[in-house]
């Protein structure tokens, strides 16, 4: 990503006007985060729950489950009008357009890849206690460490390492746990394939963010916010036409009018069911690439993952989901690997910090050194 994107950490300001400047910039810059963070939380914790909702209330459709996941990205065309793409850049700012043919390959590619890994997502949503389910894809954090270093050059530390075994070992736990209770609709005898669809699609999730990532950097390269949204606008729609043909393909759009009359809270309820899980899979996923934008993909996986223990508090509300001591160790280590990650990247933002100190103090002297030589000219702090 360019290096104006994090200005608070990569900007050496070396005048008043100049610092003020970049105070704005990175005002806005924590400002965007934070309600891409907001998104990401709200979005996901809600999506999650609706989905469980879906299963648990008579809904049966892989397809339909899989579609709603990206369907409501007709929404984001009001983004499109609230945050017009710039049509002008200073000299200062130039960056070269990718070609048509290259976004093209990048949307469609990246937009089946999604379609797959959501319907494994839905496998697993109903295989699986929402609780478990959501703890289970705290790997994706472990992947995402896997596939950032591989992929977007990621560091790769001891803390890191430790964070990655941590949460791998902590849904290894969750997955041999036989005293899990489980909701009376999800089938017998499928939990093992409902954990092994739900690990296939947390790796295959960590992969899609770190292709969009490297996506951002290597072939689109705008500083503008208006990029996040077109990737998520174009590659949702992709995966809603696959989802759509996968629906009519499949067969299972015949069973659709039954699975209304059947549901067991009403047809409205689940109609509302279905756009509530759309519209909050949407703001999660714009949420999801906006950090991707802004920071990097493993930033955007460990919010996504924080949002994991969230989910499980509500489940035993909503759903009397259990949540037995297994469970409760495997969300503490899944805190510890969490907070592993967050300390590295404290150690790393104070380097950084460190080093922006080092080089300002260093063009302080030069420009003492400067004055003190040529007494009586005009001088210029650089």
């Amino acid at each position: 990503m360019p290096d104006t994107q994090i200005p608070i950490l990569s900007d050496i300001v070396r005048t008043p006007s100049a610092r003020e400047a970049a105070l704005r910039k990175s005002k806005k810059w924590w400002f965007m985060v934070c309600v891409n963070i907001i998104f990401l939380l709200a979005g996901q914790t809600a999506a999650m729950l609706l989905g469980r909702f879906y299963f648990d209330k008579g809904g049966q459709s892989m397809w339909i489950s899989t579609f709603v996941q990206t369907a409501a990205f007709p929404v984001l065309l009001l983004a499109f009008i609230a945050i017009p793409s710039s049509t002008t850049t200073s000299s200062t700012d130039v960056v070269p357009h990718a070609s048509i043919a290259s976004l093209a390959f990048v949307y469609i590619s990246i937009g089946l890849i999604i379609v797959a890994d959501n319907l494994m997502y839905s496998y697993g949503l109903l295989y699986l206690p929402i609780s478990t389910y959501s703890l289970v894809c705290a790997t994706q954090l472990a992947f995402n460490s896997i596939f950032s270093y591989f992929i977007n050059k990621q560091k790769f530390t001891i803390l890191i390492f430790n964070s990655v075994v941590v949460l791998t070992f902590s849904a290894a736990l969750l997955g041999v746990d036989p005293d899990s209770n489980t909701s009376s609709v999800i089938p017998s005898g499928k939990r093992p394939l409902g954990f092994i669809l739900t690990i296939g699609a947390s790796a295959v999730y960590s992969l899609i963010l770190s292709l969009i990532q490297l996506s951002f950097e290597k072939v689109i390269m705008k500083i503008e916010y208006s990029a996040v949204i077109e990737m998520q606008f174009y590659t949702s729609a992709i995966a809603t036409i696959a989802s759509v043909i996968g629906l009519f393909g499949s067969g299972e759009w015949k069973s659709l009018p039954g699975e209304m009359r059947g549901f067991e809270s009403g047809k409205f309820s689940y109609v509302m069911t279905l756009v509530g899980t759309a519209v909050s899979w949407q703001v999660a996923s714009v949420g999801v690439i906006g950090l991707i934008f802004e920071v990097s993909s493993l930033f955007s996986n460990v919010i996504s993952t924080l949002a994991l223990p969230i989910v499980p508090v509500f489940a035993v509300i909503f759903f009397h989901d259990g949540f037995n001591g297994i469970k409760v160790i495997a969300l503490l280590l899944a805190v510890w690997g969490f907070v592993s990650y967050i300390y590295q990247n404290h150690l790393d933002v104070k380097k950084l910090k460190k080093a922006s100190a080092s080089a300002r103090d260093e063009n302080g002297v030069e420009v003492l050194t400067e004055m003190g030589g040529n007494s009586g000219g005009d001088h210029m702090i650089k």
